[in-house]
């Protein structure tokens, strides 16, 4: 094999390498009632393992005229002891992490403010998770809005990445966190 060749072949494994970096899954979680503003950040995943809990960054009711976001990050923690998040709103402290007892995450209900049309919208504002063994969890998010129907539950495995849908910097009414994705793998 000559030099030309050896680097050919070399760019190909390093270009599907790193191709192969996110891990493969095998279904997405998602719920019917996220909010309708934002882009989709990136999808990250827990580099081996499952998670097993989360912590959420919220921002806390503003009052009087002051705008309020709410729920602006989720953060997953995994078993091998990294931390994964997507797209992150910039508002609020992060809450304490909330894990299942013997198990991982495995379906998850959003609580999410409809549009209000004349008002402060806060989109997204709080979370809960069932955990493989039965366990809820339910966040430190705010009380605005209604939990909407659960997920589907992960068919094999368990929660292992996110996808968040944030809003940031388009307007006087921001949202933050207003939907967001887990991926299954096994």
């Amino acid at each position: 094999m000559d030099l030309s060749t050896s680097a050919v072949v070399f760019l190909f494994l390093t270009y599907h390498l790193c191709e192969a970096g996110g891990r493969s899954y095998n279904s997405i979680l998602l719920v019917p009632n996220g909010g309708e503003w934002g882009k989709w950040g990136k999808i990250e995943y827990c580099p081996s393992g499952y998670a097993y809990g989360f912590s959420l960054k919220v921002q806390g009711k503003q009052g009087g005229t002051t705008d309020d976001t709410s729920l602006n990050g989720i953060r997953l923690h995994c078993s091998k002891g990294e931390v994964v998040q997507s797209t992150v709103g910039p508002l609020g402290e992060w809450t304490k992490i909330q894990d299942c007892p013997k198990d991982y995450l495995v379906s998850f209900a959003l609580r999410v403010e409809a549009n209000q049309k004349i008002g402060d919208d806060t989109a997204a504002n709080n979370i809960q998770f069932n955990c493989g063994d039965g366990t809820g969890l339910e966040g430190k998010g705010l009380d605005f809005g209604t939990y909407g129907p659960w997920s589907k539950r992960c068919t094999a495995g368990s929660i292992c990445g996110i996808q968040t849908k944030v809003e940031i910097g388009s307007s006087n009414d921001e949202t933050a966190l207003n939907d967001v994705r887990f991926f299954c793998c096994d």
